[in-house]
């Protein structure tokens, strides 16, 4: 079994889901799904990770079909594909700066600001497909009548 995605993301960490755990569900990435997350994680954390120069919340890496379905994630979610991670600061840099980082720095599919406020998101979203099909797309999640939007920022 796989013990490690990258240097700095154990596959424990990646496949964790409390909802999965709760509901007793499986959440364990196919051989593709798990090539996905190891490109996530050469492309996007582990970069990210050597300019933080301390570690980095992983929130959200791989998850099921049965568990995004449980969570109500979108239906179109990478996640599922093992081709988006949601992170979060320990403190090295705020989320704010690591979302700058990566818009400037790195190659990637989509870069989410989560919520949270014009100064600090509540977390970051970041999915890398591959080189040749990463629209570089930068969004900025927010609720309007109780429902989740973005806009293109």
């Amino acid at each position: 079994m796989v013990k490690k995605i990258s240097e700095h993301i154990s596959y424990k960490e990646a496949t964790f889901s409390e909802t999965a755990k709760k509901l007793k569900l499986k959440n364990k990435p196919s051989e593709e799904q798990l090539e996905n997350m190891k490109a996530v994680a050469k492309h996007i954390f582990e970069p990210l990770r050597e300019w933080v120069k301390k570690p980095i919340r992983v929130n959200s890496f791989f998850r099921s079909e049965e568990v995004n379905t449980a969570i109500k994630g979108s239906l179109k979610s990478l996640h599922m594909q093992g081709q988006a991670i949601d992170i979060d600061s320990l403190g090295g840099k705020t989320n704010a700066e690591m979302f700058l980082y990566i818009k400037d720095n790195l190659d990637f599919d989509q870069l989410i600001w989560e919520f949270g406020n014009e100064k600090e998101p509540n977390w970051l979203h970041v999915s890398y497909k591959n080189k040749d099909d990463n629209r570089k797309q930068v969004l900025q999640a927010y609720r309007e009548r109780g429902r989740v939007k973005y806009r293109i920022i």
